[in-house]
């Protein structure tokens, strides 16, 4: 099975309970593993390089990334940044109507907008 790696911010990542299990579903139907660092891992203020050091082997390990930016946030773009340059494909995601990052789309592959965990389910199932 492959690893698709999910980039979501710490902060917001309660409110996207619906869509994470929507990517569960329709990666694992694709042979995908969802992998989201931040259920996975939790670090102390001063562990910020060890927190980095993993994040960017499990990014390595990875067969796809996909940034959720409905929430900007500088440690996804980060992350982004790494995939791009370790050539890991990256989908960008993010709600209808939430603010666009030039970044993350100049990184890219694909950009989905999506209204609704249906949406998105429609949308991302043919980049798989």
């Amino acid at each position: 099975m492959k690893k698709a790696y999910l980039g979501i911010s710490f902060s917001n990542r309660k409110r996207f309970d619906n869509e994470i299990n929507t990517l569960k579903e329709i990666l694992q139907e694709n042979n995908y593993e969802l992998f989201v660092f931040v259920d996975q891992y939790r670090f102390q203020s001063h562990q910020e390089k060890k927190m980095m050091e993993t994040a960017f082997k499990e990014i390595e390990s990875s067969d796809l990334f996909i940034a959720e930016l409905t929430h900007k946030a500088i440690g996804v773009g980060l992350e982004v940044g790494y995939a791009h340059a370790k050539n890991i494909p990256i989908i960008y995601i993010r709600q209808k109507g939430s603010e666009y990052s030039t970044t993350v789309a100049g990184c890219a592959e694909a950009i989905l907008e999506y209204e609704n965990e249906t949406d998105l389910k429609q949308k991302i199932d043919p980049l798989l």
